[in-house]
């Protein structure tokens, strides 16, 4: 018999669906200000961009940059703040298994291991992703203001390891956020039609004996 249960609140979803628009802004506009004035120019050398055309726009992508990520950051803020108000914390933060039982979640998602390890609202690797990317949220911030305002801030610039070291940190970050996105999309896939709806109407079907 099928039964219908809850999975996600309101508020879970929405802080989900908004921070991935503002997520996709915040790396699009950093990479119109990246292609200005390049740190590492073996990711995108000079034949990337007489191939595909791009133009220099680094005054659009600092605006677009600086307005949305005060969004970004309170998004931020308010999700942390709800799952340690709400208790949620429970549910996403890794315990001292997670990491033995991420790997055996992965053995699993490639078919190498046929049963999986057991699991509540979320998989090891779920946990451990999230948790990651809150941490990977503040470490943008961090850097973010080093950079934005290095004078105002310039012991923030010094724990960072200087000007250039900001930038560097904050571009790595920047490729983990994509990288988390590749992976969420895979596992998402991987978890079927009803794990996704779940996320957008909230509940999930399950079968019951």
């Amino acid at each position: 018999m099928k039964t219908i249960k809850e999975k996600h609140s309101l508020a879970m979803r929405w802080f989900h669906w908004i921070n991935f628009p503002l997520l996709t802004i915040m790396i699009w506009s950093g990479i119109l200000i990246y292609w200005a004035s390049p740190m590492l120019p073996i990711l995108f050398p000079e034949w990337f961009y007489k191939l595909f055309n791009i133009p220099f726009r680094l005054a659009e992508g600092m605006a677009f940059h600086f307005l949305f990520m005060w969004f970004f950051i309170i998004n931020g803020v308010m999700y942390v703040l709800y799952t340690l108000v709400s208790g949620e914390w429970r549910e996403l933060v890794p315990n001292r298994h997670s990491f033995k039982e991420a790997w055996l979640v992965l053995l699993h998602d490639l078919h190498i291991r046929k049963t999986i390890p057991p699991q509540k609202k979320y998989n090891a690797a779920q946990r451990i992703a999230y948790s990651a990317i809150i941490l990977m949220g503040i470490g943008s911030f961090i850097t973010g203001l080093a950079i934005y305002k290095p004078v105002q801030f310039n012991w923030l610039c010094w724990l960072c390891g200087g000007y250039y070291a900001a930038r560097i940190e904050h571009f790595l970050l920047t490729i983990g956020y994509v990288l988390f996105f590749v992976i969420h999309i895979v596992q998402v896939i991987l978890a079927g039609w009803n794990n996704f709806r779940s996320v957008i109407s909230g509940f999930e079907v399950t079968e019951q004996p």
